[in-house]
């Protein structure tokens, strides 16, 4: 399974035979929907900091060590997904962002910014920087820099660029401190924007050499990196909030989450990252610190409905989903840990709505199916994944149950993300482990990349001008009520037309050992360790 990070489930060992998932899926009366193992998600699942903390006063020094879940291919926000599964809390610590996303407040506040402030219809927004920051390289960050930092952003086609290409008409400087944003539309959740890729400013000398060198005006900078196996941080004494506490801080790209969470056990690290449900539960259940993103719709697969391939057809896409028991996957892949849920936003979300995910109808996707064939499809459809004991388990499933009610299912396997990717952006597959990947914090933005028409292309995905209108009132939406209402017709579209098989969102946990304290929530599953310290 992918999230767009390399191989986003997590690596099992749990064996799946295909009769005995056969006998499951006839049998099982499950209805795909659950909130957790033993009804502990009310308790667990809440998104935020979790555990407590009480450090006292904080203390200089030290090197922070830290197990990331995947090692990013280089520091530039331009390059790579930036989230906390991907290498996001490493390039924060390079580069911070103008805005940081506060769980506690559910706001994005200032960082790098002093402020962002709307209009009264949210269509035009004044970014306000702090005076005096520096990059590393002793330069300004001002406005210059931030318009310089966007463009080149933009135009290197980083992930979030069709967005800002879709909804910023011109960015402008006022002073050397200032900066407006003109929008094509209201979007009173804006600021989500700039805190991540687009709101990591990039020094001009950073594209000085013939490779990129991370340059930014973050707590930390670059001091030593070994691909493949560790990189270091040191602290940047000029940092704009004043020089932070620890002496560095030291990536670690261990070779599985289960030797990670053995290390973090150990005392080896300090930190680790983990989206094993598995994991995740452990370290919740233990009461260590940390902080927890859910994030909805990143366990399931992505349908092709190009011309040709068996998804064109809604009825197939209908059939594939209502075949796939979701409470048969939380069992069989991640032994009853984790949620099992088809909705797109499940009950812990404050998206979440009163519309029903589509069910476990087996009975149906066999007449869907039976309809789909009657009009000359063969019933033959591909199952694309990794090849790392979860996928493995998981493609296992899923053949089993597509094959209850009629299908005739192939698995393939890539060794490798880039290969899956590559495959995907070529559209070539049917069904592909993958993750769309929707954060609490601001969904609107991957609503955008995977389900409008003019985000979507590169998946292959179903797109209508129905759902990009859906998406519209999604994004100007003024208040959370017209927001969650307006979540409630797109699960309700969703459901008829299925642009994608859903069966589970994932939690995703950076917990640390109870010598360190400081550290600080950002937006997609990111820490800021700008005030993290060690006793």
């Amino acid at each position: 399974m992918f999230s767009g990070v390399p191989f986003s489930r997590t690596l099992r060992t749990t064996l799946v035979l295909p009769v005995a998932l056969m006998t499951f899926a006839a049998c099982s009366s499950s209805t795909g929907i659950s909130d957790g193992p033993d009804d502990r998600a009310d308790r667990t699942y809440r998104e935020g900091m979790v555990g407590a903390e009480d450090g006292g006063d904080p203390k200089d020094g030290g090197v922070l060590t830290v197990g990331s879940f995947a090692e990013p291919g280089n520091l530039d926000p331009a390059a790579v997904f930036v989230s906390g599964s991907a290498g996001g809390t490493e390039i924060l610590a390079v580069f911070d962002s103008l805005l940081r996303y506060d769980s506690s407040s559910t706001e994005f506040v200032p960082q790098l910014a002093k402020s962002l402030e709307p209009n009264d219809d949210s269509t035009v927004w004044t970014l306000e920087l702090r005076q005096g920051v520096s990059f590393t390289d002793g330069t300004p960050l001002d406005a210059d820099a931030v318009l310089a930092s966007q463009e080149r952003y933009v135009k290197n086609k980083g992930i979030d660029a069709a967005l800002w290409n879709e909804n910023v008409v011109k960015a402008t400087k006022v002073d050397d401190i200032t900066v407006e944003y003109e929008l094509k539309r209201s979007w009173p959740n804006f600021p989500s924007l700039l805190s991540t890729g687009l709101g990591m400013i990039v020094a001009a000398s950073s594209d000085a050499g013939a490779e990129f060198e991370p340059v930014g005006a973050g707590p930390f900078k670059l001091a030593d990196r070994s691909v493949g196996e560790d990189l270091t941080l040191a602290r940047n004494d000029s940092y704009w909030a004043g020089p932070p506490h620890l002496d560095a801080v030291r990536f670690a790209y261990l070779s599985s989450p289960d030797v990670t969470q053995d290390s973090l056990k150990a005392g080896e690290i300090d930190v680790a990252f983990a989206r094993d449900p598995r994991i995740v539960e452990e370290n919740l259940d233990s009461g260590l610190a940390g902080y927890l993103n859910m994030v909805a719709a990143s366990d399931g697969a992505i349908i092709n409905a190009n011309e040709g391939r068996p998804g064109e057809d809604v009825r197939v896409r209908k059939a594939v989903q209502l075949a796939i028991d979701p409470e048969l996957i939380r069992q069989r892949v991640n032994g009853g840990s984790g949620i099992a849920d088809s909705r797109m936003f499940p009950p812990y979300s404050q998206w979440h709505t009163d519309v029903a995910g589509p069910a476990y109808d087996p009975e149906e996707a066999k007449r869907l199916l039976q309809d789909a064939k009657a009009d000359g499809y063969d019933g033959k459809i591909t199952y694309l994944d990794g090849v790392d004991p979860a996928a493995r388990d998981t493609s296992l499933a899923l053949k089993a149950l597509l094959e209850n009610v009629g299908f005739e299912v192939e698995r393939e396997t890539v060794r490798s993300a880039s290969e899956l990717i590559t495959r995907v952006h070529h559209l070539d597959y049917d069904l592909a482990g993958w993750g769309l990947s929707y954060r609490e914090s601001e969904p609107y933005s991957k609503m955008f990349s995977t389900l409008h028409t003019a985000g979507a292309m590169s998946y292959g995905m179903a797109t209508s001008d129905e759902m990009d209108a859906l998406l519209a009132e999604f994004q100007t939406a003024a208040d959370a009520a017209k927001k969650t209402e307006v979540a409630g017709r797109i699960q309700e579209y969703w459901n008829e037309n299925v642009p994608y098989v859903n069966w589970a969102p994932i939690a995703e946990l950076t917990a640390w050992n109870s010598n360190v304290h400081g550290i600080e929530g950002s937006a997609r599953s990111m820490v800021s360790l700008a005030d993290a310290w060690m006793q």
